[in-house]
């Protein structure tokens, strides 16, 4: 059963949640689960995503987004040293995340 936790509502704009700080607040709402038990089931996650994507495969949460890879063609950019000279930027594959409808919900709220 959740234990209900005061929601984190920071006025600061662009506030970062680090990794530990995502673990302490998954701990304290969950009962009898530690923070290492957390962590470990955090890093078996984003593993498993990252050896998904790893393959080109998508990764849907429902209610959450999308995770998936997709190809940016080669391009000319411009040198930031020397902004006369072109230069190529090559051909890469990129990770993508694409949010879903309640969570674009739930940010539009504020809540």
């Amino acid at each position: 059963m959740a234990k209900k936790v005061a929601e984190d509502k920071s006025d600061k704009a662009g506030t970062v949640v680090t990794k530990s700080e995502l673990v302490a607040r998954v701990a304290a709402r969950v009962d009898q689960v530690t923070k290492k038990d957390v962590a470990k089931s955090l890093d078996a996650i984003l593993d498993t995503i990252t050896a998904a994507l790893a393959r080109h495969e998508s990764v849907a949460i429902v209610g959450f987004g999308t995770f998936g890879v997709t190809h940016r063609a080669e391009r000319t950019g411009v040198n930031p040293q020397n902004p006369s000279k072109k230069i190529k930027i090559a051909a890469r594959d990129v990770p993508v995340f694409k949010a879903g409808r309640p969570l674009k919900e739930a940010v539009a709220a504020g809540k």
